[in-house]
């Protein structure tokens, strides 16, 4: 049997998983469903971002986000728009909900951020986000061709 050459990934999913199962729970009382906080954070901090660009902002797929969408736009904290010039493209923007939701959002991802980095210095802060981009960075080709 192989062996793995590295935990690194196993960790960095369980991390994402426990946070994501945390903030689906705590959101949950805002009518947020599961994983709709990423799409909605994405869209207030991105005024009229378009979905394709949404969706490679998040490495996931279009029907992912067409799901999202639906779902964020029936709630009432988004409004989509046509493009004034290309007619074709449709705009995403957060509405007075959302944005209230927003802050809330990143209180408790800011709270997520305190804890995990407990005990870090700034220095090993700095040093894991640097890593991790790089990571990111790293992936994101092999992403791209098989997207």
């Amino acid at each position: 049997m192989k062996n793995l050459d590295s935990y690194i990934l196993r960790e960095i999913g369980m991390l994402s998983r426990c946070i994501h199962s945390l903030s689906d729970l705590k959101f949950k009382k805002i009518d947020l469903q599961k994983g709709q906080f990423v799409f909605l954070t994405r869209i207030c901090e991105n005024n009229g971002i378009n979905q394709i660009d949404l969706s490679n902002l998040l490495k996931v797929d279009k029907s992912t986000t067409t799901k999202a969408l639906q779902k964020l736009i029936e709630a009432g904290y988004i409004d989509k728009k046509k493009d004034d010039i290309d007619k074709r493209m449709w705009r995403l923007y957060p509405k007075e909900k959302a944005l209230k939701a927003y802050e809330l959002i990143i209180e408790e991802e800011n709270k997520n951020i305190q804890i995990c980095f407990n005990n870090f210095s700034q220095q090993e802060k700095n040093s894991v986000y640097e890593l991790v981009k790089k990571m990111g960075e790293n992936i994101e080709g092999n992403w791209k061709k098989i997207r």
